[in-house]
């Protein structure tokens, strides 16, 4: 299926309420719409030189984006950490996190607006 097809099928189920899965620390069943709440723990991305993302292009640890799941690529995300209040828009480029609990891998500079490094509670919400 080409891409900007799946994008805009995409953009159509969110916004007509369509449910989209989140993985929720715990609850792996969880839903998250385009005005609900999911979250978990976001970790930071490694920054090894070269990385490729799951959408095609390299990784930018300057950029604002972000390895979700099953999040459609180009998907446009709020984190907000939970310890601190501080939020952030990301665009979801890449597939992941794969480790278990963890809902959301940001890159640096997602994590440095945030307030983090390692990792944080947060709550992710996709943005209208």
């Amino acid at each position: 299926m080409r891409l900007d097809l799946l994008l805009a099928v995409a953009v159509v189920l969110v916004s007509s309420g369509i449910t989209v899965p989140s993985y929720a620390e715990g609850n792996h069943h969880h839903n998250s719409t385009s005005g609900g709440q999911g979250g978990g723990i976001a970790s930071v991305y490694s920054t090894d030189s070269g990385r490729s993302t799951a959408r095609g292009g390299r990784l930018n640890p300057g950029a604002l984006t972000a390895a979700h799941r099953s999040l459609p690529f180009g998907t446009a995300v709020r984190v907000t950490n939970k310890k601190n209040g501080r939020s952030v828009i990301v665009t979801i480029n890449d597939r992941g996190p794969f480790v278990r609990g963890r809902v959301i891998d940001v890159t640096p500079a997602a994590a440095s607006a945030l307030g983090f490094s390692g990792t944080t509670p947060v709550n992710l919400e996709v943005a209208r």
